[in-house]
């Protein structure tokens, strides 16, 4: 660990913040997965399987970082609902450190690591199951371009679980995420439930001067830090559009302060092109459906913009959070561009592309991963289209308007078609069923040969998309 550059800067909020906790005493401690090209990044790649599972299954502390695991204190709003009984309840703040490679802060956050005060009742644990698909979503997303947290470390944990949406028992698993910040907008929501606007000055000075130092010497700290927020999110959403990504449970919680997409419960990618689609079986009015995720972030984001009341004026805020949608309407053409591997032009070109493209694959329903691999660098690619499983779609009328869009945009630079991956019919997809049969052979015979395979597919399309760690 001589290059691991350790931090603790969490602890300079002080302990309304935070519960420092113990970690769950596992009686085993199987290394399942461990990334690499993010613990090369940290500094920690030259650790030994068993040293890594000292720090990321037992959670012996890396040295300079924080001496005690931390369980977070938020609330949030769920499914609209607000619970002032939330916080880490079955995770914690474990170490922090810093980016080798751009300098900035990482936090190593747990999932299944045990009981905190939050629990609420809960047993704090991960099943197998949930750990092994939390992989493979982050893996997916990160090599689709989508700004996601990283499942550092998968850790097998030998108790047998009960839960009502899987078959049980089942096994568990603890895992560690990379993420930028863990702080969410419930960090913010529970400070100002419980009107303690002193400590909610401080988080907002925390958070400029700790995720947002170019804001430091912003006239009016709060709205430039709502702004900027506001900013991240509205990209994020635009990201996931552009995946095809339905993340499933939208709540205050599960969105923080840098943007980032992380804890993945239910979680789904498109087949075809549906706003209706939803993730998680319990979301029975559609709340959180894809065509609803742009809304949400917004109403989220809304009550970001409430938090910060008491430290300044509306008048204020008004303006910083009436840019989320012009930000959304902007970043939209933007990553729908990215994936097609096209250079933008202007907002009036670009927008009606996207929508002439989205009326395509809703009156066509053509796969939605194939159609962005079938056209990556526009009509460079008409050959590789005519060969595609969807080719006979491309032929329709309703394609016409994409394809005279198409003829307008300039390949980018990094188009990269000559990479294997482009040699293929279809792309690398992540669907419903592909992960049920990804997961299938673990159950039944601790077979991980489909996971570790599909883990060099995506890596394979990370290359191919130039998406580096």
């Amino acid at each position: 660990m001589s290059s691991f550059k350790p931090a603790q800067q969490h602890l300079a909020l002080g302990a309304e913040f935070f519960d420092p906790v113990r970690p769950a005493d596992f009686p085993q401690t199987i290394l399942r997965h461990r990334d690499q090209r993010w613990a090369r990044r940290m500094g920690l790649d030259d650790l030994s399987d068993e040293q890594w599972i000292s720090h990321f299954g037992r959670f012996t502390p890396l040295s300079g970082s924080l001496p005690e695991p931390l369980a977070l204190r938020y609330h949030g709003h769920q499914f609209r609902s607000y619970n002032p009984d939330l916080g880490d309840g079955r995770g914690f703040l474990f170490a922090q450190g810093y980016d080798l490679e751009d300098g900035r802060l990482l936090d190593f956050g747990t999932k299944g690591s045990g009981r905190t005060p939050w629990s609420r009742g809960g047993d704090g644990r991960l099943t197998l199951k949930g750990g092994v698909r939390e992989v493979l979503a982050t893996e997916m997303l990160e090599a689709l371009g989508v700004y996601t947290s990283k499942s550092f470390s998968l850790i097998e944990t030998g108790e047998e679980l009960d839960r009502g949406d899987e078959p049980s028992p089942t096994r568990s698993s603890v895992l560690v995420r990379l993420s930028h910040s863990h702080l969410r907008i419930g960090t913010f929501q529970r400070l100002a439930y419980l009107e303690d606007h002193e400590s909610l000055r401080h988080l907002v000075e925390y958070a400029i001067a700790t995720y947002y130092p170019e804001l430091a010497s912003a006239p009016d700290g709060p709205a430039a830090l709502l702004e900027a927020i506001v900013g991240k999110v509205a990209q994020l959403g635009a990201q996931w559009t552009a995946a095809g990504f339905v993340h499933g449970v939208l709540n205050t919680d599960n969105i923080n302060i840098t943007g980032e997409s992380f804890d993945y419960g239910p979680w789904r990618f498109l087949p075809t092109y549906d706003p209706a689609f939803t993730a998680a079986y319990f979301d029975q009015t559609g709340l959180y459906s894809f065509g609803n995720q742009p809304d949400t972030l917004a109403w989220n984001l809304t009550r970001l913009a409430e938090c910060f009341l008491p430290l300044t004026s509306v008048e204020a805020l008004e303006p910083a959070l009436n840019t989320v949608w012009p930000a959304f309407r902007a970043e939209l053409p933007r990553q729908i561009l990215r994936r097609l591997g096209l250079e933008p032009q202007d907002t009036e070109t670009d927008g009606g592309f996207v929508t002439a493209l989205f009326g395509f694959l809703a009156e066509s329903q053509a796969p939605y991963e194939q159609f962005f691999f079938d056209w990556r660098g526009g009509v460079q690619s008409a050959g590789r289209a005519a060969a595609s499983p969807s080719a006979g779609l491309y032929a329709r009328e309703s394609f016409r308007p994409v394809a005279d869009g198409l003829e307008r945009y300039a390949p980018a630079g990094d188009l990269n078609l000559s990479h294997p991956y482009f040699s293929r019919s279809k792309p690398r997809t992540m669907l419903i069923e592909e992960v049920e049969a990804i997961w299938a052979p673990i159950a039944e015979r601790d077979d991980w040969t489909g996971f570790h395979d599909t883990l060099a597919e995506i890596a394979q399309m990370r290359q191919a998309y130039g998406v580096t760690p």
